[in-house]
């Protein structure tokens, strides 16, 4: 009896390592390949850097507010005002909407103090 209870206790230490293992494996290689699509190097590290502490990738906060690059200051305002007060709660919206649309023009408007950020140090290093 102890002896089978031996074994499982064995296998199942096996079967959990094993898929925390691959886990592991899977969760390194997401975390290279968005490494890669952030642009990689500093500018990667950056981005990874501002998605980390905003909670949402650059990519899904230009599709929440429906534009196609961070440049458009435009078009993230008035989209960003549509789509707040069309998801305001007294108008029957919904609070978790609201805030992500809040949460994507944060991330947008980090994304372009970053870029006006690594401007000025360029031109600061070509002077």
């Amino acid at each position: 009896m102890a002896k089978y209870l031996v074994q499982i206790v064995v296998l199942g230490t096996q079967v959990i390592g094993r898929a925390f293992a691959r886990a592991l494996r899977q969760e390194i290689a997401a975390s290279q390949e968005a490494a890669k699509r952030a642009g990689g190097g500093a500018k990667g590290a950056r981005s990874a850097a501002t998605t980390a502490r905003t909670g949402l990738s650059l990519e899904e906060a230009l599709k929440i507010l429906n534009v196609e690059k961070p440049d458009q200051k435009e078009a993230i305002e008035k989209n960003y005002k549509y789509l707040f007060d069309a998801n305001d709660r007294s108008k029957g919206g919904s609070f978790y909407l609201q805030s992500k649309v809040v949460r994507a023009k944060e991330r947008l408007d980090e994304e372009l103090r970053n870029i006006k950020e690594h401007q000025t140090q360029k031109k600061n290093t070509d002077n």
